[in-house]
């Protein structure tokens, strides 16, 4: 292992940062359920009346569905390897003003982790950090065979925003995340540039997308997509025919990216952001970490990834929403961005 991908060798955060869980607000517990259990494949626990987990592996948490009205991701949850790390962190938020604070246990319990520290996040997500998970032995019960997760982590997030610099300088800041690559793409005549971050091996644990030359937003939720990576092929495939099967919306259809090399396909969540349910990407271990130099991709995909379903309607929604984020502004944390220009 290169100097650069071992934790605490230096100031740097980098490769001790893996995302841990993913927070869900929503009002469709019963729809989510169905979802995450029946169509995508994983494992799920009805934690209450009110609550609902997803695991993927020997954690009890990776996916918390909870009741409430925004119908959107709420916070992200991200492990840190090691006591030393944690509070490198800690002093990086604190130092620069912004408040954190411990969550309560009943949110630890909920969120399958020991403790929990939160803090401010870009487009109102709560940012939240922990070093240890409860695990449990029960056995998986799910019908996909497995997912990967480990020191890659849970998956990544997706986020489109009319201000990338100062999120890109808020996980630098936090994370010492790394920029992987570019990515142009034209859709429906506008130019979008995506930035891809890493904060260990995973190619990317965060994409940032904005539209180039105007500050639009046409989404109403503020992730676009959150990705999770099966073990196999055949569960990737066996879970896109189980999505069509149930009734699901698909928004994109099989196909590979250009970057990454992901093999993919995209489905609408019962609360309106996308899920990616992808197999088998680019991994940047310590051989590719140290000569690994970012570069601009023409295009998301090599193949597939068409639009399934949409309509004038849809586009016409999508204008609309654009018009609505316009007149207020998004949430940054300034004093996170590392001086990058918004």
């Amino acid at each position: 292992m290169t100097k650069a991908l071992i934790p605490g060798s230096d100031a740097s955060v980098f490769g001790a940062v893996h995302l841990g869980y993913v927070v869900v607000q929503s009002e469709r517990l019963t729809d989510w359920q169905r979802f995450g259990s029946d169509a995508i494949g994983m494992h799920v626990d009805r934690h209450s009346p009110d609550s609902l987990r997803f695991r993927l592996d020997d954690h009890a948490c990776r996916f918390l569905i909870q009741r409430g009205p925004a119908e959107d991701v709420t916070a992200l949850g991200w492990q840190i390897d090691d006591d030393d790390t944690f509070d490198r962190i800690v002093a990086r938020i604190a130092d620069r003003g912004v408040p954190i604070v411990e969550g309560n246990p009943d949110q630890a319990a909920l969120r399958g982790v020991e403790r929990l520290w939160r803090f401010a996040g870009p487009k109102g997500i709560a940012q939240e950090i922990f070093t240890v998970p409860v695990t449990t032995p029960e056995p998986l019960v799910m019908q996909s065979s497995g997912w990967v997760t480990g020191e890659a982590g849970l998956g990544h997030v997706a986020i489109v925003s009319r201000e990338p610099e100062a999120m890109r300088g808020y996980y630098e800041t936090v994370f010492d995340s790394r920029l992987t690559d570019y990515i142009d793409e034209n859709i429906s005549g506008l130019k979008m540039k995506i930035r891809f971050l890493r904060v260990n091996e995973r190619h990317h644990s965060i994409a940032i997308a904005n539209i180039r030359g105007v500050k639009i937003d046409p989404l109403r939720t503020r992730v676009q997509h959150i990705n999770v990576q099966s073990a196999t092929l055949d569960d990737m495939l066996a879970s896109f025919g189980r999505v069509t099967e149930l009734g699901f919306r698909m928004q994109w259809s099989v196909g590979q990216h250009t970057n990454d090399r992901e093999l993919s396909y995209y489905c609408v969540t019962p609360s309106g952001f996308e899920l990616e349910v992808g197999w088998n990407p680019v991994v940047i271990g310590p051989e590719l970490e140290s000569t690994w130099e970012p570069s601009t991709h023409k295009g998301i995909s090599i193949w597939g990834h068409t639009t399934v379903g949409e309509t004038v309607l849809t586009k016409f929604a999508q204008f609309q929403q654009a018009l609505h984020n316009a007149r207020t502004s998004e949430t940054i944390v300034p004093q996170l961005t590392g001086g990058l220009p918004r």
